[in-house]
């Protein structure tokens, strides 16, 4: 398959995507802060510079994106046709990556949840209830969480 826009381009848009303060990153910081939590951001001394530190709570919050983390089964992740082989790699890389950050961070006794993208995305999601459903958890003794999309095929 031919990509439908010059490399230049590609290379242009692909630079412009953000790794950090994404949309769904911003949307769930701004409810916890509403609720009272206190958190800290990107702790450049923890594995995987987390997106979200509740040191309070022992806790840390990852908000990935359905693409960049191979979110199998979800609508929002399809392999691209253009460079499938250098794509496949490049999330399974990512995969091994955020495998190994989360046995670390257990490893030290950090609790971890995972908020996948796919649930806070989309005008029938409530941000809100992915909000509370990691409020409970934070209330909890659970060491790990994942919140996706329920109604994924």
């Amino acid at each position: 398959m031919v990509d439908i826009v010059d490399s230049s381009t590609r290379s242009r848009m692909m630079a412009g995507i953000k790794g950090s303060n994404t949309k769904p990153e911003l949307i769930v910081r701004s409810l916890l802060h509403k609720n009272g939590f206190r958190f800290r951001l990107h702790v450049k001394d923890l594995p995987g510079k987390p997106d979200i530190v509740l040191p309070k709570y022992r806790a840390i919050i990852f908000i990935h994106g359905c693409f960049w983390h191979g979110h199998q089964g979800c609508h929002l992740f399809k392999l691209p046709t253009t460079r499938p082989d250098f794509w496949e790699a490049k999330i399974k890389r990512n995969q091994l990556n955020d495998s190994k950050i989360i046995d670390l961070l257990l490893a030290k006794n950090w609790r971890i949840c995972i908020v996948w993208e796919c649930s806070i995305r989309g005008a029938k999601k409530s941000p809100d209830k992915v909000v509370n459903t990691i409020i409970d958890w934070l209330s909890g003794t659970g060491s790990f969480l994942e919140i996706s999309d329920d109604s994924r095929s």
